[in-house]
């Protein structure tokens, strides 16, 4: 149970003293707030169960990192976005997995926190798409936003249906360079997510 008046520093000191009676007390107090926020990304309640599992096992395994933290709250929180995005990019290589986050992720609860979410990540998606080049980006947006097949996008170009090929690996490269190096989330969530 939760306890409201939970003596955080005094906690963490026994924690990294390898105290386990301080980190059952951490885990006890911060497990249901990391639950509901991993369950915000994953929208599988089993999936999201085992990640805040492995969370707090990674806390207490990288425990002697945590001297120079200022805010446990929120090294806590980064460390399960991380994971989580993490487990994430692994699942985008499973068509069953991705489905099933795809699926979940719109019949989720939609909070403040989601919405500003979604606008970081759609954020930074329109941001790398801006930077390919203009025929680039513009074959991209007709394959994606208008869900053109690449015939009739070699129609409407001018062009032959394998130059649209390979504009687009060209740009789902550049991509996926762009978006997984600054968010460290799989380009093929993003893409499934708002261009689904």
């Amino acid at each position: 149970m939760n306890d409201i008046r939970i003596n955080e520093p005094e906690l963490i000191k026994r924690f990294l003293e390898s105290d386990e009676k301080a980190f059952l007390q951490i885990f006890n107090f911060y497990h249901k707030g990391i639950l509901s926020f991993i369950q915000k990304y994953v929208h599988s309640n089993d999936m999201a169960k085992d990640l805040t599992q492995e969370v707090f096992v990674k806390i207490w395994e990288c425990r002697e990192k945590l001297t120079e933290v200022k805010s446990f709250k929120a090294y806590l929180y980064a460390v399960a976005k991380n994971h989580t995005l993490n487990a994430l990019k692994k699942a985008s290589r499973s068509q069953e997995i991705m489905g099933e986050i795809v699926d979940a992720y719109f019949i989720g609860t939609n909070t403040t926190e989601e919405k500003i979410l979604d606008k970081e990540y759609l954020y930074y998606l329109n941001k790398a798409i801006d930077q390919l080049p203009d025929r680039s980006k513009e074959i991209f947006k007709l394959c994606r936003e208008q869900k053109k097949s690449y015939e009739e996008v070699a129609s409407v170009m001018g062009i032959s249906k394998n130059a649209v090929k390979n504009h687009m690996v060209f740009s789902m490269k550049q991509l996926r360079h762009t978006i997984e190096g600054e968010l460290g989330i799989s380009l093929s969530v993003l893409i499934a997510v708002f261009f689904n």
